[in-house]
């Protein structure tokens, strides 16, 4: 726990000051905004039926020192959303941190052509694991949920020529594990255990039901055409 609160508070200290924020009255405040430049994320609450802002945390995830893997997306899930969350006082504000885990390894995004070919053969005919961090956070609420959210993803067996022809594709270059799920990387995927949108990078399911239980939307609200005010890219 003093490790936990000691990367927080680390964190906060690189939180840039907003000058749009600033100059907005509360009641002008987003009711809700997604603390993320992910298209992925965006993508999936959109599909969800949500009506949100995107407005992207500042913090520099490199200076949090990796630990337990659960522990590490939990700071940087909830760092991102005291980040944001702290500049929009009564705007409820999600967070989310995504990782692949293989024999206890973390897979970040690769940098090049070679890393990309050795998380592909790592993964290759093997069960890894889809980690996501999710927090939601209210400070005029006094509001913070943390949770971590975990899938097993089983992958085919590739040949050397498979993971060449995926590589070329471009594909995995932004994507941590070296490969989305959702695009031509599902060919990858022999089956999945547990949460899909998990491995999309943000388990939906236990987003909703948390808005929902807290009344932060309503089941009416979801049925209408989802637009996200914001440039998240």
């Amino acid at each position: 726990m003093g490790y936990f609160l000691y990367a927080i508070a680390l964190l906060s200290k690189q939180v840039a000051f907003d000058k749009d924020a600033a100059m907005l009255k509360p009641n002008e405040y987003p009711h809700l905004i997604l603390a993320s430049q992910s298209p992925r994320r965006r993508y999936l609450l959109q599909q969800a039926g949500l009506h949100f802002q995107v407005i992207p945390s500042n913090i520099d995830e490199s200076s949090i020192p990796i630990t337990r893997p659960e522990e590490y997306v939990r700071i940087l899930a909830e760092a991102k959303a005291g980040d944001i969350a702290g500049r929009y006082p009564t705007s409820w504000v999600i967070g989310a941190d995504t990782i692949v885990l293989i024999n206890g390894s973390i897979l970040g995004k690769p940098r090049s052509i070679a890393e990309a070919r050795e998380m592909l053969r790592k993964l290759s005919g093997q069960v890894h694991q889809v980690l996501t961090g999710y927090a939601i956070f209210c400070r005029a609420e006094n509001h913070c949920h943390v949770e971590v959210v975990k899938t097993h993803v089983q992958f085919k067996t590739l040949s050397e020529k498979e993971i060449e022809w995926y590589i070329h594709t471009q594909e995995p270059f932004d994507k941590a594990g070296a490969y989305a799920v959702q695009g031509l990387g599902t060919f990858l995927v022999k089956s999945i255990n547990g949460s899909y949108t998990n491995v999309v990078g943000l388990p939906v399911c236990e987003v909703i039901e948390h808005l929902i239980l807290h009344g932060v939307i309503t089941r009416e609200e979801r049925r209408e055409p989802a637009l996200a005010a914001g440039e998240g890219s």
